[in-house]
């Protein structure tokens, strides 16, 4: 094993271009975990906001004045190339997918823990795998406290945000648990949304969703942000669900002013409404990896990108308005 690697970090808090590729050493597995060398991670939303420090509430976990995790890349494809004590599960040449906690993918090898990690299935891409731990693991989930697939019959959920990692997902995976599709993403997405099984799509911005009548949908997942509460409820059928994605929110407290309106709302008659921290689950991973390699499920990857382009990926993570997922190459 090499004593050094390449691995892309932010040292402070700071936008992309402070980001660098720097030599650091390569770590050693604790109990437990498996040291991977890594081939593949996708870029997430959650990297821009680490990589800021951003919400302030964030740092007391992630680091106050600096990230204890200085490497972005949650999502990761590897080879595990040395084991920790009491590992059970994996063993040394498993070629793995998994989601790390805090970051570490945008590096030539990253420790993880044996748990956090599962086989991957023989002929499915790299580039398509590797976006699924937690884009395609948090828009599973969204649908699952939305209730969809899961009380049958035929739903109506709207996706605001559709375009966007998780949202492209989101539009797939409920349509394939059998619900009709509306869609809210800028008009240059249109087309690609509707592609991926959308039966009405819309753009909240132009079209506000105040024009449309109260009642019309069961279930709302918002991955986008910016939408009052009230508005979304009032579309919303009263036994109906809306599942808050985004972590939408000003720079100190994020979040937590629109969860305790949420909390507010669900004590008053009407749509229920709720938070979602999404977790790493292996069972959903497994089933995101089925729909994969039996061709059902099919992420859009709007860009791949070589280890040495890493900077510019995440430049352009950070400026939004990527339709889908990017994907950078390691190995």
């Amino acid at each position: 094993m090499p004593e050094t690697m390449q691995a892309w970090a932010n040292e402070e808090y700071g936008p992309a271009r402070d980001v660098s590729l720097r030599t650091v050493p390569v770590p050693t597995p604790r109990s437990g975990e498996v040291l991977l060398r890594m081939r593949a991670t996708s870029l997430n939303a959650g990297d821009v906001r680490l990589m800021l420090g951003d919400p302030l509430l964030v740092r007391p976990v992630f680091g106050w004045r600096r990230p204890k995790h200085p490497i972005r890349g949650m999502d990761a494809t590897g080879i595990v190339v040395a084991t920790g004590p009491d590992v059970i599960g994996a063993e040394v040449g498993d070629e793995v997918i998994g989601e790390l906690s805090g970051g570490g993918g945008l590096a030539e090898y990253v420790c993880v823990p044996a748990d956090r990690v599962q086989p991957l299935p023989p002929g499915v891409s790299i580039a398509d795998a590797v976006t699924l731990p937690l884009a395609g693991g948090t828009a599973w989930q969204a649908l699952d406290a939305a209730g969809v697939g899961i009380s049958g019959g035929t739903p109506r959920v709207l996706v605001i945000g559709a375009s966007g990692g998780v949202g492209t997902f989101a539009v797939q995976l409920a349509a394939l648990r059998g619900a009709e599709v509306w869609a809210s993403c800028g008009e240059r997405n249109r087309a690609l949304v509707e592609g991926l099984g959308a039966a009405r799509t819309l753009d909240h911005r132009r079209e506000p969703l105040s024009t449309l009548p109260a009642g019309q949908v069961d279930a709302v997942i918002d991955v986008a942000g910016g939408i009052p509460l009230r508005e979304l409820r009032r579309l919303t059928r009263p036994d109906g669900t809306i599942v808050l994605v985004t972590g939408d929110g000003g720079h100190v407290w994020g979040p937590v002013p629109r969860m305790l309106r949420a909390a507010l709302f669900s004590l008053t008659r009407g749509a229920r409404i709720r938070p979602l921290a999404a977790t790493p689950r292996h069972e959903v991973l497994t089933a995101l990896l089925e729909l994969l390699a039996e061709g059902r499920l099919a992420p859009v990857i709007a860009q791949e990108y070589a280890f040495a382009d890493a900077g510019t990926a995440l430049a352009r993570i950070e400026d939004g308005h990527v339709a889908g997922k990017l994907v950078v190459h390691v190995g």
